[in-house]
């Protein structure tokens, strides 16, 4: 499964605000700035949904074995 990482991510961002804010040239029937703007907001959501999948994936479980030993299990997502 692929997935984007933060640094896809930030990178997307990155783009889209220079696209967005620092470029001026008007094209015919591509408007740059919202262009930008989406690209922005797919950087923002594929940033959140990383970190929702990261934190997701470092879950433990901690129970109690049989003679009261603890045993933590814990889960790896590669």
């Amino acid at each position: 499964m692929n997935t984007m990482t933060l640094g896809t991510s930030t990178f997307l961002v990155a783009v889209g605000a220079i696209m967005r804010y620092a470029v001026t040239v008007q094209g015919n029937g591509f408007n740059v700035p919202v262009v930008g703007a989406i690209l922005m907001i797919v950087g923002l959501v594929g940033a959140a949904v990383t970190l929702a999948v990261f934190a997701s994936s470092r879950r433990r479980t901690a129970f109690t074995g049989t003679r009261g030993t603890v045993i933590v299990k814990e889960r790896e997502v590669r």
